[in-house]
């Protein structure tokens, strides 16, 4: 899928597309998990599964301290174990989780509204499925 976001902040990561072979952040193509804050540089990311989640892959996101930490799990909804959003919410920041590309659509829509978010995107075997 094709996302076309208004540009008006060039500081801003906007993600541009998202298919079964990558993830393109501000046009550059990713062909793995992101890390990817509203500001500063998008960082890969080695988790590919919900059950490959750790508590520092929450910690790293808070350690940004955005407003809210989108989770894409992939090609399906899938929800991490609540002891490891503890870094989340001893900072209270807020989480939600969705499918991948939900979560890209969310993700450009609330830095669109100039939000702190932080998307934490798996690009994993289960989203090849799907583009």
């Amino acid at each position: 899928m094709k996302l076309q976001p208004d540009r008006a902040d060039s500081s801003l990561n906007i993600i541009t597309a998202h298919t079964a072979r990558g993830i393109a952040v501000n046009a550059v193509v990713h062909a793995s998990s992101l890390l990817v804050p509203w500001r500063g540089p998008v960082q890969a990311w080695s988790c590919q599964a919900v059950a490959d989640l750790t508590v520092e892959d929450f910690a790293r996101a808070a350690e940004l301290a955005p407003e809210v930490v989108l989770l894409g799990t992939g090609s399906r909804l899938q929800f991490a174990r609540p002891q490891l959003l503890q870094p989340l919410m001893a900072r209270r920041i807020g989480v939600e989780t969705m499918d991948t590309a939900a979560a890209c659509r969310t993700y450009n829509i609330l830095a669109g509204e100039g939000r702190s978010v932080v998307a934490l995107l798996m690009l994993s075997p289960l989203s090849a499925t799907t583009e």
